[in-house]
């Protein structure tokens, strides 16, 4: 038998970690390239394999943590997370730090699915309430992280504070070994004739496209604003950088609040409070000029945002619960792509015609997002 509070915080802990290790790598950046003498050309051949990482990672992990259960899967994501910050930390040479950047994205690109689906697999009801309280912790790390290396920055060196968080991995990494999980749902055998059905599920297709829109959509939001604040806005370096922060801080307490106050409210409420919350914040950025009326918006759009892979990914778990983790894998590889392909697809449109063109490109999204939404939501209610 298995502590379903107990493995539910080591998933809660797990990705903690994967929000923390993520933005604490984009940090030191700057450093990376001192460090290696690298321009911006060879930082973005850098910071490519990052997103390789995670989306083999996401690929990988839904058939393993099937047939063979989540300890596993989770402890070996530990230790691969830990071996990359210790590499990116000391790493002597480029071949080894590339090396470094990819297994920190392998092991934290399964884990991000790995929890996710373990959540959803330990919710007897709600899953996308108890889904929501996981991005909670995501969204600390993310959040946290930052504000930590800023207080130690002038007082602690970054390589320190990743051999830290590497270190915390490899506690993680005992802990899972230490605890019991959910035994795994396969025998013997992989079910590939079931998996293959998988992809031809209308409603896992409908899910995996709403998510391509909302992960690019998200990758919009981060990449793009403070390029847009500053150039449209014309807001200072410092305070377009605030202001987004902001939009996570949206996107958290609107999480908490999923999980906790708005956990009895049907789907069909939650969704219209979000798609409400992100066209409200959108128009607010597009028409005014004010910082403080910016700030509102991002904070909105940041709550529009929060339910969206919660809830998809609580009707994946409900829908497809025999192969919960490999139906998960498929529609996170699918968000993957579209944060990668729609984010390059608007560095295109921002060279030829400019950055004001964002609140357009969100716009689109949006709508797709909302039909898309409908699809997905009258073919589950048709089924019931």
């Amino acid at each position: 038998m298995h502590n379903k509070k107990l493995v539910f915080g080591g998933a809660c802990m797990g990705i903690l970690l994967f929000g923390a290790g993520i933005t604490t790598l984009g940090s030191v950046k700057q450093a990376l390239m001192i460090r290696f003498g690298l321009d911006e050309i060879g930082a973005g051949t850098l910071f490519s394999i990052l997103p390789l990482g995670i989306l083999m990672g996401s690929l990988l992990f839904g058939p393993a943590s099937d047939k063979y259960g989540y300890k596993y899967i989770l402890t070996a994501c530990c230790f691969s997370m830990l071996l990359g910050f210790e590499g990116v930390a000391f790493a002597p040479t480029w071949a080894l730090l590339r090396l470094s950047v990819f297994l920190f994205g392998l092991g934290g690109g399964a884990v991000n699915g790995a929890t996710s689906a373990l959540v959803a697999d330990l919710s007897d009801e709600k899953k996308g309430a108890n889904l929501s309280v996981l991005g909670v912790f995501f969204g600390i790390g993310a959040l946290g992280m930052p504000l930590v290396s800023g207080a130690l920055e002038k007082v602690v060196p970054y390589e320190v504070i990743l051999a830290v968080i590497g270190g915390l991995c490899f506690l993680l990494g005992v802990f899972y070994v230490c605890i019991r999980f959910p035994v795994a749902k396969l025998g013997r055998g992989f079910p590939m004739r079931e998996a293959i059905r998988l992809l031809k599920d209308p409603v896992l297709i409908l899910i995996a496209f709403f998510l391509f829109c909302q992960s690019s959509l998200e990758a919009l939001m981060s990449n793009w604003t403070t390029t847009y604040l500053i150039g449209v806005k014309a807001f200072a370096n410092n305070h377009a950088l605030f202001a987004l922060s902001l939009s996570v801080v949206g996107m958290t307490i609107m999480r908490l609040l999923l999980g906790s106050v708005f956990r009895k409210l049907s789907s069909g409420r939650l969704w219209l409070i979000a798609f409400v919350l992100l066209a409200t914040g959108l128009g607010l950025l597009t028409w005014s000029a004010s910082y403080t009326v910016v700030i509102i918006a991002l904070m909105l759009i940041g709550g529009g945002l929060a339910g969206g892979f919660p809830l998809m990914l609580g009707m994946v778990g409900e829908r497809f619960s025999q192969l919960s983790a490999t139906a998960f894998g498929i529609v996170l590889v699918v968000a993957l792509t579209g944060n990668m392909l729609v984010n390059y697809l608007m560095g295109i449109v921002v060279q030829k015609s400019g950055i004001q063109n964002l609140t357009i490109a969100i716009g689109l999204e949006w709508m797709v997002m909302v039909t898309l939404c409908v699809a997905v939501l009258r073919r589950v209610n048709k089924g019931k």
